[in-house]
């Protein structure tokens, strides 16, 4: 069972969820705003990751910009097999944000490649690991939505 968040948790979470200092010593600067040593703020953050309270504490890359690939995927996969085949996908360094929904299509994730052409060699990859096809739905028009959840 994971502990509770305290408030230094909680400012943590809801100060840097829109942005982190950029600078030679970004931790020890957050941690400076925050009123807390920089050995602190790593420390909870480890933790905060260790207990799944975080699934990724770490910089967004716009994948496309930098001359990568990005695709939104989706999976169907039977309940009881649902967790192996996450594990299977979660195993891919290109897999972000896999999430379970009540939909027939109930596996969905974001796919990051190095390259536009290496989306669908590793959705082919995942295909043969977990023996589900995935559904590739590559972006047609990009939307920017700032969002936050205050905890």
């Amino acid at each position: 069972m994971s502990p509770e968040l305290d408030a230094i948790d909680r400012a943590i979470l809801n100060r840097y969820q829109g942005g982190f200092p950029i600078c030679e010593r970004p931790y020890q600067v957050a941690a400076r705003e925050l009123g807390i040593s920089e050995e602190e703020l790593i420390r909870r953050l480890q933790g905060m990751l260790e207990h799944k309270q975080l699934s990724r504490f770490g910089p967004m890359y716009h994948a496309e910009r930098l001359g990568g690939g990005l695709s939104l995927c989706a999976m169907r996969i039977p309940a009881e097999q649902f967790e192996r085949v996450a594990e299977q996908v979660n195993a891919f360094p290109e897999v972000a944000h896999n999430y379970a929904r009540d939909h027939a299509f109930n596996m969905w994730f974001v796919l990051a490649t190095e390259t536009p052409e290496r989306i669908g060699a590793v959705l082919q990859e995942i295909k043969q690991r977990t023996g589900f096809r995935v559904y590739n739905m590559p972006k047609q028009r990009e939307f920017f939505i700032g969002l936050k959840f205050e905890v």
